[in-house]
């Protein structure tokens, strides 16, 4: 096979399209297996949404300093040097003995795919000519991500069932190997960009840490109360480098938030709904797992497929929603897709112990999902159909950061105040199950207040009415 084969934008989009899955995949492949690692490593129960907020973090704060690296550096040589972290620190999250080091694990990985993320859609955009080919591409990097997600929770319950919960790390090792070596082979170097050549990494820093400070503050108030000196000072420090991250962000000659784009109004609070619906989603998706197993006693292959309804309408969701955008608009679609997640919350906090998973359970989650679905398309595409052609892809990014950071926040809140309720319900006399069950209905309860919110924040978006070819544009550059 000759080298001029060998690099097909074909061959190419499958290495890149295989990367993305796996990045997508280890947001959801880990959580049916949290209550394993939860026992496994002598997690607290405040402590366990580390394992997801720490990767979550890292992806979403070093998101934009990840593209602008590939720019300045090449494309293909980040796209290695992620996928080499995210390999290296997916053994040692495989490898942990403690709490800590499987934690610094999942944030190597959230800064390894920070990575390798939009350097691998810099590299799919330079190989794809605009049009046709390009759209064709990007679907299938869209749907091979979605499928990430879907998959994780059922291959995460495979795993964790038939070897142990470490192999939900370990998976990634060989498929990181094989994607190493077929990179350079199937990949064409790309020459770095020439131009304004600086990183802006004191404002990712700054903005990421602000965002590990506030997190970590929320998270310790439940064991030591909002008023002591270690919460104060986590959220003090957390706010004042969230200000310095804007005060440089605003003076510097390349930021990683061009903060003129929050100026408009369509990007802005497509931004604030995406990061709403990522809190949902990721609130109810920790809850629900550790629910199932500890409260309901089901397997983690078993949760694996019950969650795979959500996955089922979530898709199905996504499917709908394009030709409802043009023929309805942005704003209609979402406000009827935040409507849905609050219903599926409200109904998802009904379930008990021991109630039917077809009648109590699973219509929750196919609600749910079809609502996730019905916000994060028209968002994606209203962030984006407005902005120039040169801004298209930061603007894509800063939502996508949105709502990973979003996301983030939301679980802390939420893992804090169901953990504050459980601990409340068992003092009381509750036994260990009622307590589980107590905090799991507060927590969605506070994930449906999430949706609520969401509904505000549409309401407060132009009812934008694009065109089929605006829509395959803007969806083209939010893959």
């Amino acid at each position: 096979m000759n080298l001029a084969m060998r690099r097909s934008p074909w061959a190419t989009l499958t290495v890149l399209a295989l990367a993305q899955f796996i990045v997508v995949l280890d947001v959801t492949i880990v959580n049916v297996a949290l209550p394993h690692i939860q026992s496994g490593l002598g997690f607290t129960t405040d402590g366990l949404q580390w394992v997801i907020s720490a990767y979550i973090l890292l992806f979403g704060g070093f998101l934009l300093l990840g593209g602008r690296v590939a720019d300045l550096l090449g494309s293909r040589r980040v796209f290695i040097t992620g996928l080499a972290l995210f390999g290296v620190s997916s053994l040692a999250g495989g490898l942990a003995t403690s709490p800590v080091q499987l934690i610094a694990a999942r944030a190597v990985q959230g800064f390894g795919g920070a990575l390798l993320s939009p350097a691998a859609l810099g590299i799919l955009t330079i190989t794809f000519e605009h049009g046709r080919r390009r759209n064709i591409a990007m679907g299938v990097w869209g749907g091979l991500a979605g499928l990430g997600g879907t998959a994780g929770v059922v291959l995460g319950g495979v795993l964790v069932d038939s070897l142990s919960w470490r192999w939900v790390f370990i998976v990634n090792v060989p498929i990181v190997i094989a994607l190493v070596i077929a990179t350079p082979v199937f990949v064409r170097p790309i020459a770095p960009h020439q131009g304004n050549r600086s990183f802006d990494l004191l404002g990712a820093v700054l903005g990421t840490g602000g965002l590990l400070a506030v997190v970590y503050g929320v998270v310790r108030a439940e064991p030591v109360g909002w008023s002591s000196a270690e919460v104060i000072g986590f959220l003090a420090t957390g706010v004042v480098m969230l200000a310095a991250f804007l005060a440089v962000e605003a003076r510097t000659t390349a930021p990683l938030v061009p903060l003129r784009l929050l100026r408009a109004r369509a990007l802005s609070t497509a931004g604030g709904a995406l990061a709403l619906n990522g809190a949902a989603f990721l609130s109810m998706f920790f809850l629900t797992a550790i629910f199932l197993q500890q409260v309901r006693g089901d397997s983690a292959l078993r949760t694996g497929v019950e969650f795979l309804p959500m996955g089922g309408a979530a898709i199905l969701g996504a499917v709908m929603a394009t030709p409802l955008v043009t023929r309805l608009g942005t704003r209609p679609v979402m406000m009827v897709g935040a409507v849905l997640n609050v219903a599926g919350l409200l109904l998802l906090a009904r379930v008990d112990a021991h109630g039917s998973y077809p009648t109590g359970l699973m219509p929750g989650l196919i609600i749910f999902g079809a609502g996730l679905s019905a916000i994060a398309v028209p968002a994606q595409i209203a962030a984006v159909v407005d902005v120039s052609h040169q801004e298209a892809g930061a603007a894509s990014g800063v939502v996508q950061a949105f709502q990973q950071v979003g996301g983030a926040l939301g679980l802390a809140i939420v893992s804090t105040l169901s953990t504050s309720r459980t601990t409340s319900a068992i003092a009381s006399g509750a036994s260990q199950s009622d307590g589980l069950t107590d905090g799991f209905h507060r927590g969605l309860l506070v994930a449906a207040v999430y949706a609520v919110v969401t509904i505000a924040v549409t309401f407060l978006s132009p009812r934008l009415a694009p065109s089929p070819e605006q829509i395959a544009e803007a969806a083209a550059v939010a893959a």
